[in-house]
């Protein structure tokens, strides 16, 4: 089959996601400022895996196999009840319960192993809402701050997403290029 995003360019990534659209009125104005992937067009997510295969390589088949995929998965209701952060570089908001985030993780890399959970770089994965990572560490503090009266933050896990857009870096990078391609729905 032939691919679906022929005219994407080198160096574009895809991703799946969980949209955590109950969050963005707590972390919406923050991200913002301090993620560079919220100024690229990605909404506040849990990743399920990130980089997945280039955009060149998505055809209607691959759609297909990843909807009977997760409609093969329960939704789940969650808590975001935690600020978190990765060193001072990354804060971010996580799951009380970070197992059904991780189950489906595994899922997609059971079914895709070429693609480990960003790029293989971590020993551990750790299910989170990035908030910020740019702007100094002054800028994270007070975005973590300003959060915590907002949780928890309620919310349900219904469908994945698969976006795309050029790779985090790029110089000739405008904002707003990530698009979702597809959604699918948890059975």
């Amino acid at each position: 089959m032939p691919a679906l995003f022929t005219g994407a360019r080198d160096g574009w990534e895809s991703a799946l996601l969980l949209p955590v659209a109950a969050a963005e009125s707590a972390v919406g104005l923050h991200r913002a400022r301090l993620d560079e992937a919220a100024r690229d067009g990605v909404p506040a997510h849990i990743t399920v895996l990130y980089p997945f295969l280039p955009p060149a390589g998505i055809d209607s088949a691959l759609l297909g196999s990843l909807g009977r995929l997760f409609l093969g998965q329960p939704g789940f209701t969650f808590t975001l009840d935690r600020v978190g952060w990765f060193g001072e570089e990354i804060v971010w908001l996580g799951p009380r319960d970070p197992a059904p985030f991780a189950a489906l993780t595994d899922l997609v890399f059971t079914a895709f192993p070429s693609c480990p959970p960003y790029g293989g770089q971590f020993p551990e994965v750790i299910p989170h809402l990035t908030m910020g990572h740019i702007g100094g560490a002054a800028a994270l503090r007070a975005a973590a701050d300003s959060v915590r009266p907002y949780l928890p933050i309620e919310s349900t896990a219904a469908e994945v997403i698969l976006m795309t857009g050029p790779h985090p870096g790029d110089p000739d990078t405008r904002p707003g290029q990530w698009r979702t391609i597809a959604a699918f729905p948890l059975g």
